[in-house]
């Protein structure tokens, strides 16, 4: 078990850091050097371990100076995009994992999609009320732009995570390079550049698959362009959200009587359930768990969990009826699936969230000029 080292080399660390080598008086945790501007290019799914696997389809990337840090728990997009987003750890900030229950209501929140069932819905800054470091930049003078699809301007987990940037919409890759080659032109400027069908084929037909290289092959010339274009006095990072297996075994929790008996809702997602139980059946659900779950997961407790430092030194009291009171890890290849209520994750080949190295290790590189 990996658990993820916030405070001394996680994605949490970053961006107090990337603020500190702007000049704000922020933690220089993973001692930035200084510059005028900084672009991070944010690779969904670009895990450590699977970019060593494949140096010769990544060249420049492979090339760099380069060190390794935690994704923090979940190992999932919408926890790593708040930590970015926020420089708090997942107990502070409250994006516990990709689906939540929302206390009181008996439902489940989707961080990515920010969905409820019933026509519900929640306020972004309800959800996720702290500051981001975009705000504090942006207050400091720094001109803090983020350069993705149009698709995301507006959503629910962008206005979580990314309240304070100028959303820069872009599809085409080139597009992407140019837009963020313009962003830095500013005196001073903080650019977050997001690229995401490494992960979409990793989670289609698996990492290390044709489509996967392909598009790995890609990102490796996008990082080039963006190193090629950066003004003097800039600073180049890029780093990932989580890294990801590929799962030989799956088992549909749903289909399997002792694991449904006592559960309310399954949130979470293949690779970190949160197991909610009914009232008086936690000890029950547990129990359960563990024993058809052993050898294959990490099964632990709410308090077990919290206790561990999964998701930070502290979590919030607020926080904590979001979390199951179950939780179930797999730390072999095995995806726990849903198909009922989340077909399209049943049908994946390539899962994240876990607490293994391939899932929590994430690069970050640098290349300044």
């Amino acid at each position: 078990m990996l658990v993820p080292s916030y405070g001394a080399g996680s994605l949490t660390d970053l961006p107090g850091s990337l603020l500190a080598a702007l000049g704000l008086r922020e933690p220089n945790t993973l001692a930035i050097e200084p510059a005028d501007r900084i672009c991070l290019f944010l690779v969904d799914g670009l895990g450590a371990e699977l970019l060593r696997a494949h140096p010769e389809t990544a060249p420049f990337l492979s090339g760099l100076a380069s060190r390794t840090l935690t994704a923090g728990f979940p190992a999932t997009t919408v926890t790593s995009l708040c930590s970015l987003g926020t420089g708090l750890t997942p107990g502070e900030h409250g994006m516990l994992g990709l689906m939540l229950a929302v206390p009181g209501t008996g439902h489940l929140l989707n961080c990515l999609r920010w969905t409820m069932p019933d026509g519900l819905s929640m306020d972004p800054e309800v959800w996720q009320p702290a500051p981001t470091v975009y705000q504090r930049a942006a207050e400091a003078g720094i001109d803090c732009a983020y350069v993705a699809p149009a698709e995301f301007e507006g959503t629910g987990l962008t206005r979580a995570v990314y309240r304070g940037v100028r959303h820069v919409a872009a599809e085409a890759v080139a597009d992407r390079v140019a837009r963020a080659h313009e962003a830095m032109r500013e005196r001073s400027a903080h650019v977050t550049v997001y690229y995401g069908d490494l992960d979409a084929a990793g989670h289609k037909t698996g990492w290390g698959s044709e489509e996967w290289l392909r598009q790995l092959g890609i990102v490796d010339d996008m990082a080039r362009r963006l190193a090629e274009g950066l003004p003097p006095g800039s600073a180049l990072y890029v780093t990932a959200d989580h890294g990801m297996v590929n799962a030989t075994e799956k088992l549909d929790a749903e289909s399997v009587p002792e694991l449904v008996e006592g559960v309310a809702m399954l949130g979470g997602e293949a690779r970190a359930r949160h197991v909610y139980a009914r009232p008086g059946a936690a000890t029950q659900v547990l129990e359960a768990w563990r024993e058809r779950l052993d050898g294959k997961a990490w099964v632990v407790s709410r308090q077990e969990a919290v206790d561990s430092g999964w998701f930070g030194p502290r979590v919030r009291d607020a926080w904590l009826g979001r979390i199951g009171d179950v939780i179930a890890v797999p730390h072999a290849d095995l995806a726990i699936t849903a198909p009922g209520n989340h077909p399209i994750e049943a049908l994946f080949t390539g899962y994240h969230g876990s607490l293994t190295r391939a899932e929590q290790h994430v690069p970050l590189m640098e290349v300044r000029t």
